[in-house]
């Protein structure tokens, strides 16, 4: 060594303390209000994954995502592929995971299997090296991330069934616009939300159209949102536009496809938005050609990932479309991943959607990490992810899992166990 140099300092962990060496995939159930929707009725539980990776050098790191008998064959097929690769190697795993799993296997599930790997990933790195995964992303450009009051019509109770008794829930019914405002003052009232979101195509159109009327008489300063999942045709979506002028922050997915999309946006006077219609870059050259949509709700177990979302942030500020983010039924695991990569997103110009407030009662992460405050939550300090697996929790909801038998979410055969004729063809008014 020469006289006057300093050698470099050791690193924490070599790059084989940091390869993967053990993958555990725990599919969980847990309980569901009957939330109705454009195509059903939730059922009384949900089925879901907590993916957990190991390194040689024993740090664990935690991913999540949605369940099913396919989606778990092929989180088997992804860790298989992945076993001996370092967790700061994700494009490679990427491309191993795409291999690994059946050609055919659509753009949509290859992006949520690798995900729910990537997060774990990020989770250990953020161990390995004592930083938070926003900070991993890029940097926290916000300390806490704002959601919004996500409503849904809901029966009063899961109907009794096969033996089964009724299952109540501290939300009652909400069958009209009365209804609705009373959720909403619940869910504002225990969690602070800024902003709200009604989840329509349940009823027809003009009682959805009072349901928003009656919210914004209740919350005059709030700004709306209205999802129907594609319930409508192109004419009533414009019908409906017109009559919720100067009521809704925007319209989201008011009728399917891009070019019905681009149909509605050319004479609606809110922007609509999507997480039906553009779900994969590959979508965002023809939406922006049609102008389909002026909003997109980024989802990371859509798009493949923390780091691909954070992506799509910096393709939406190009564009010029404002950028918000997709929920579906989920726990903290995903809503810590959510947190995260939306406080490293510049991009970010609408509160969040977040089912928590209808799930969080069955976390399988320990409490104190995630907690809203007028409406938003604050990035967890903690290394990586900042959550730690509540393992008592866990073996609870597999084993609920085990005892139900779910192979996978349907709302529509769940509907039809009550209402024999009830079809999901859409769009349906």
């Amino acid at each position: 060594m020469k006289t006057g140099t300093t050698p470099a300092p050791a690193p924490l962990h070599t790059s084989a303390d940091l390869t993967i060496t053990d993958i555990t995939i725990t599919p969980i159930a847990f309980s569901d209000p009957p939330l109705l929707n454009a195509v059903g009725v939730h059922e009384p539980l949900v089925h879901r994954v907590v993916i957990e990776v190991r390194t040689a050098n024993g740090l664990l790191g935690l991913g999540e995502c949605s369940g099913g008998r396919s989606r778990l064959e092929n989180l088997a097929l992804g860790a298989n592929a992945i076993k001996g690769v370092s967790v700061f190697d994700t494009t490679r795993m990427e491309q191993l995971i795409n291999h690994a799993l059946d050609p055919g296997l659509s753009a949509f599930e290859r992006a949520a299997v690798f995900s729910a790997f990537e997060v774990a990933c990020l989770d250990i790195q953020g161990h390995a090296t004592g930083r938070t995964v926003s900070e991993l992303l890029g940097g926290t450009v916000r300390d806490a991330v704002p959601f919004s009051a996500y409503l849904f019509y809901k029966w009063a109770e899961h109907p009794a069934l096969d033996g089964r008794p009724a299952i109540a829930d501290e939300w009652g019914e909400a069958l009209d616009p009365a209804g609705i405002v009373r959720q909403a003052r619940k869910m504002i009232s225990d969690y602070g939300f800024k902003s709200i979101k009604l989840k329509g195509g349940v009823f027809p159109p003009a009682e959805e159209i009072e349901a928003i009327r009656a919210l914004r008489e209740a919350f005059p300063a709030l700004p709306l949102r209205l999802d129907p999942n594609t319930a409508w045709t192109v004419e009533t979506s414009q019908w409906v536009a017109g009559k919720t002028d100067g009521l809704l922050e925007y319209l989201e997915d008011p009728t399917p496809g891009l070019e019905g999309m681009g149909a509605v946006a050319s004479t609606a006077p809110m922007p609509l938005a999507t997480n039906m219609c553009v779900v994969a870059f590959e979508h965002i050259r023809q939406s922006i050609e049609l102008g389909s949509v002026q909003v997109i709700l980024g989802d990371h177990h859509y798009w493949g990932g923390l780091r691909h979302t954070r992506e799509l942030g910096t393709i939406c500020e190009t564009f010029g479309l404002g950028l918000s983010m997709h929920s579906n039924s989920h726990l903290g695991i995903s809503l810590a991943a959510m947190v995260h990569v939306a406080a490293a997103t510049p991009a970010l110009t609408y509160a969040c959607d977040t089912h928590y407030p209808w799930n969080g009662h069955n976390d399988v992460v320990k409490p104190g990490a995630l907690r809203f405050v007028d409406g938003s939550v604050r990035v967890p300090t903690g290394t990586g992810l900042g959550v730690e697996l509540d393992r008592e929790k866990l073996a609870e909801l597999h084993q609920q899992y085990l005892d139900a038998r779910m192979t996978a979410r349907d709302d529509t055969g769940y509907m039809q166990r009550f209402d024999p004729d009830y079809s999901a063809d859409l769009p349906r008014w």
